[in-house]
């Protein structure tokens, strides 16, 4: 059975480090590119990062490019986002998915959805302001 559990989150203030972690089950990391989304309140999911499958390329859109980085460990079967100088908007529910579409375009990075793929329970991050 495959699953991805999150873990990781809590209330940090702005300024402040959270290291997420995507523990994935029923298959080896290799097999899917994996994203990281989130969800604000009131607000659709958007795509943060992600990493590939064979050779673990990166992607991360603009607006936490430079604090986000995207990692992997095979060897623990996990995707971390390690978040640094977090800030009040980055407040929301995070989730690690499978299949995630991620390109750059002449706009930016694109991290996108899967259209059909796995997705974990998410794991809530606060930044108060």
């Amino acid at each position: 059975e495959v699953q991805l559990v999150e873990s990781g989150g809590g209330l940090v203030q702005a300024g402040g480090s959270l290291r997420l972690s995507c523990l994935l089950s029923g298959f080896t990391i290799d097999r899917y590119t994996i994203g990281w989304f989130r969800q604000a309140p009131g607000k659709g999911r958007e795509g943060v990062s992600c990493i590939t499958t064979s050779d673990g390329v990166t992607y991360t859109v603009d607006s936490v490019k430079g604090r986000f980085t995207i990692s992997r460990d095979t060897d623990k079967n996990t995707v971390y986002l390690q978040m640094n100088s977090l800030k009040p908007e980055d407040t929301g529910v995070y989730y690690c998915a499978t299949n995630s579409d991620c390109y750059v375009t002449a706009l930016g990075t694109v991290v996108a959805p899967p259209k059909a793929g796995y997705w974990g329970q998410g794991t809530q991050v606060t930044v108060p302001s």
